[in-house]
């Protein structure tokens, strides 16, 4: 008999291999692993679970597909933070952290402007207020994406 590949439920393979269940959901969701559904479990492909150990790039995201057709929009901060509804400090906090991207700087007479990429903004407003942003919360991780604590789900 030919070998069958092994299939596990989500939650055990992301506790086997350390990873984020909810990562292993949206590479099950969008295809780039195999999935199927047992009765109201999903089951992941325990080889192409192996392999994912790439991370989850915030491209990847429903939240910033919704936003890509800004992609390469320039957007200065205070514009941002007046269009956004957002603080300009927390907007620029980001971009240092590398979630927002920078797509040129300009300067002139009155100092320097830095132009981000709008759809990188949008996508940080749109988690921002989803998790209902407050000064001092967490609410990326170091890749960009969605930060949810170890001890439990996202608080909101």
């Amino acid at each position: 008999m030919a070998a069958l590949p092994t299939y596990l439920p989500l939650a055990e393979a992301a506790r086997k291999y350390g990873l984020d269940e909810a990562r292993l959901r949206t590479l099950a969701e969008n295809g780039t692993i195999r999935a199927a559904m047992i009765g109201d479990t999903i089951v992941v492909s325990e080889s192409e679970v192996k392999n994912s150990g790439k991370p989850l790039r915030k491209e990847d995201l429903p939240e910033w597909k919704k936003h890509a057709h800004l992609k390469g929009v320039e957007i200065g901060l205070a514009e941002a933070a007046e269009k956004y509804e957002i603080n300009p400090i927390t907007i620029f906090g980001w971009f240092k952290k590398g979630v927002i991207s920078e797509l040129r700087r300009i300067t002139g007479l009155g100092g320097e402007k830095i132009l981000l990429d709008e759809a990188d903004v949008a996508y940080c407003a749109e988690v921002y207020k989803k998790v209902g942003g407050k000064q001092g919360k967490r609410v990326f991780d170091k890749h960009g994406l969605p930060y949810k604590p170890r001890t439990g789900p996202l608080v909101t």
